[in-house]
């Protein structure tokens, strides 16, 4: 059986800063990714731009080179890509791990101290099933993999989508987009662009305050206008082929619905002030719909982590040591977005990438 010392899953920026370091002190480590490098900001629509600036994107003391103050998706393609060649970091594309397991311990050669081993069940994207072997495993699996289901009838219809790329496909059609952050704001000012017929449906008042400050005020226009028409304090019922059924997100029967719980709307000033900049209150309704975006957010694995004996807090985060990112499952650590639970606006690349130092330089005093 040929053990590693340290395997890494997922290939994002959190699993290659773990990889670099791993490297530098000539520990034995593999990657496994799902998808292929990087593969939450591949997923991202082209044209996306990114909040922050190209320096809090490094890793490895790489340079981010960029004419932008703001960059692209391309950029950190081309970015993440230099960085895995400049260290010829070991990965293995489209391999999924199922399940972690702990073995029977073994003996290091060298060594009277037997140490416990993991087993990584894997399957390719062939359909090929593996059985990988290491004394160390980081879970940096990120979380855009797993979208946020709302859990209504014809959610799984063939025109509904968790994920948006560009809007071509979409002139002259009618889009409900459900959302009210980043994603959907988006979304829904370049289908309007394109020529899509929008709708924005939002459980809540008002928009999220995380919305870029460049794109802010631009949804908010465009809604004022009746350019893009927004339906907010309104939650979708159950999507047709043709439209989509919404309700009031506080009426009784909507609150009872709601899979996380019965949480009334928290404030009526932020109706009141939302009613006044023109947004206009939602009701019982049927929207008409070509296609339906549900751009609600997403989450980590919590399953596999739950298979691997991790236990996880009320908010289905990881419970971890906050230094070094060690879980309750000795030698098996968490990070980058995977940390978050639920509560994903609170890791990202820019905070994310700094866990691998800080878990390697653990894992080398046990090697």
């Amino acid at each position: 059986m040929s053990v590693r010392d340290l395997i890494i899953v997922g290939a994002g920026p959190s699993g290659l800063s773990a990889a670099i370091a791993a490297k530098k002190r000539d520990i034995d480590y593999h990657i496994v990714e799902q998808g292929v490098l990087v593969n939450s900001i591949y997923h991202f629509p082209p044209q996306m731009v990114f909040f922050t600036t190209p320096e809090l994107l490094e890793i490895g003391g790489l340079p981010f080179v960029s004419p932008y103050e703001k960059p692209t998706r391309a950029e950190a393609l081309l970015y993440y890509r230099k960085v895995t060649d400049t260290y010829d970091l070991q990965i293995s594309f489209e391999e999924k791990v199922l399940s972690i397991s702990r073995e029977e311990p073994v003996q290091p050669e060298q060594s009277a101290v037997s140490q416990p081993v993991f087993a990584l069940e894997t399957r390719s994207a062939r359909g090929v099933r593996r059985i990988r072997h290491a004394r160390f495993v980081i879970l940096a699996i990120g979380y855009y993999d797993h979208p946020n289901v709302i859990h209504v009838p014809g959610e799984d219809l063939p025109h509904v989508h968790h994920y948006y790329m560009e809007p071509h496909p979409f002139y002259r059609r009618r889009v409900v987009v459900v959302g009210g952050g980043n994603s959907a704001a988006e979304a829904s000012l370049e289908l309007y662009r394109a020529g899509a017929h929008v709708t924005l449906v939002h459980r809540w008042p008002a928009l999220k305050s995380t919305i870029k400050y460049w794109v802010r005020p631009d949804i908010e226009n465009r809604i004022k206008q009746g350019s893009i028409a927004a339906r907010f304090s309104t939650c979708v019922k159950e999507i047709r082929p043709t439209s989509v059924v919404v309700w009031p997100s506080d009426s009784e029967d909507a609150l009872t619905a709601r899979d996380d719980g019965a949480r009334r709307l928290r404030a009526d000033n932020a109706r009141g002030r939302a009613e006044a900049e023109g947004f206009r209150p939602s009701g019982d309704d049927e929207i008409p719909a070509d296609a339906v975006f549900l751009l609600t957010g997403y989450r980590a694995d919590s399953e596999l982590m739950c298979r691997a004996g991790i236990m996880l807090n009320d908010r289905e985060a990881p419970v971890h040591h906050p230094e070094t990112f060690e879980t309750n499952v000795p030698n098996l650590f968490i990070a980058g977005g995977a940390i978050a639970g639920k509560d994903t606006g609170t890791i990202f690349i820019e905070n994310g990438r700094f866990h691998g130092d800080k878990i390697v330089e653990a894992i080398a005093e046990r090697v």
